[in-house]
């Protein structure tokens, strides 16, 4: 076996109904009392917010709510979040919401320090000095960013960067199933997507992959492909969507550890170009990136265990079972009513040379795929992908 570690968030919290008595559970563990909680506008009017922040000011916590937070936040809003929190006095920090509004609550508690700007942090292992403590309370079972030490910014017009980083990781993460319900089914297939991606891509990876995230992949992957239409269907299926909540989390364990490759690197100029939900684009491109990577041994050995893991039933050779897990995606993915081809999200056929160049700029993503990616490769993929 090759040497390996695996880092986490040290205390995670699943309680139906564990919004609810947030302060109870925040309040034995942080002494710090002024809490800047960070969401999104949407959210906050939702008042899915009103008992946890009831549950928080009776344990005796000072909270300023910022709802600032918008999809893919972009660098400048994330600044301007710091300087309110700052202002506040915050020594705690929470996250509250989808993955933008725990990736800016990441950012905000790194910032609070005042050591580092943001500008500073991008990149691997950039983070610099403490930051404030960090809990993170998802809302969308997707994007895994409450056990993950990455966090992603708008830093332009059209591009994104990543900034990676031990310190990102959480000080509690609390996944209550009950702020899931009612999602609307675009958003529950999207998002369950995403966190399928993370699975498979962290069991594939080429760099970092070990035992445990193999094992946390494989968790995820059942839960997620068993619980995912079911919750489209049905919204209020408390079951379904505790279950898609705990597959989203293991993925994001697995892929914190064994980082995620060409689905994404593929999918963020869809999201930076074309401002699609990050979990939609990589909806787009995940069978035909599958299909690449099916063509060199590791991978096809890798999807073949993976569509033993989803179809027990499956006979026949390696190849044939891999041919059949990209089968049953495919078909998974239409399955939650999803438009499925670019040219169904107003991409035409002359963007596709752009969206080839910009996939080649994820040079940390794609060090991490199975097979090697060329520009002329991710433009063919796209072209089978419109």
């Amino acid at each position: 076996m090759q040497p390996f570690s695996f880092h986490t968030v040290p205390h995670l919290i699943i309680e139906r109904g564990g919004a609810t008595r947030l302060g109870a559970l925040v309040a034995p563990r942080f002494g710090a009392r002024k809490t800047c909680l960070i969401t999104d506008a949407f959210l906050y009017r939702s008042g899915l917010l009103s008992a946890p922040l009831e549950s928080l000011r009776a344990s005796g916590f000072e909270v300023l709510v910022i709802d600032d937070v918008q999809p893919d936040p972009p660098d400048h809003v994330i600044e301007a979040i710091a300087v309110r929190a700052w202002e506040f006095g915050a020594e705690l920090v929470i996250g509250f919401g989808g993955g933008s509004s725990m990736d800016a609550a990441k950012l905000v508690a790194v910032l609070l320090a005042g050591t580092q700007a943001l500008s500073d942090m991008y990149g691997v292992d950039k983070i610099r000095g403490a930051r404030r403590p960090l809990i993170q309370v998802p809302t969308t079972a997707g994007t895994g960013s409450e056990v993950t030490a990455v966090a992603i910014v708008t830093t332009g017009d059209t591009t994104k960067s990543g900034i990676v980083s031990s310190s990102l990781y959480a000080d509690m993460a609390l996944l209550d199933a009950e702020l899931t319900l009612g999602l609307p089914p675009a958003i529950t297939a999207a998002t369950g997507i995403d966190a399928m991606v993370h699975a498979i891509e962290a069991y594939t990876s080429c760099r970092l992959k070990n035992p445990i995230s193999d094992m946390l992949a494989l968790q995820a992957l059942a839960l997620i492909a068993a619980h995912l239409v079911r919750a489209c269907e049905d919204g209020t299926d408390l079951d379904a969507r505790e279950a898609l909540l705990l597959g989203a989390m293991l993925a994001g364990q697995a892929f914190a550890n064994a980082p995620v490759a060409a689905v994404h690197a593929l999918a963020y100029p869809l999201g930076g170009r074309f401002h699609l939900p990050h979990g939609l684009s990589n909806a787009l491109v995940l069978p035909e990136v599958l299909r690449f990577n099916a063509q060199v041994p590791a991978a096809t050995e890798a999807y073949a265990e993976l569509a033993t893991r989803l179809l027990p039933e499956l006979t026949g050779d390696a190849k044939a079972r891999a041919t059949a897990f990209i089968r049953q995606l495919k078909a998974l993915i239409a399955a939650t009513g999803l438009p499925h081809r670019l040219r169904d999200h107003g991409i035409a056929q002359k963007d596709l040379s752009q969206l080839a160049a910009d996939a080649m700029q994820q040079t940390r993503l794609l060090a991490n795929n199975p097979r090697e990616m060329t520009e002329a490769a991710a433009l063919d993929i796209y072209r089978r992908a419109w």
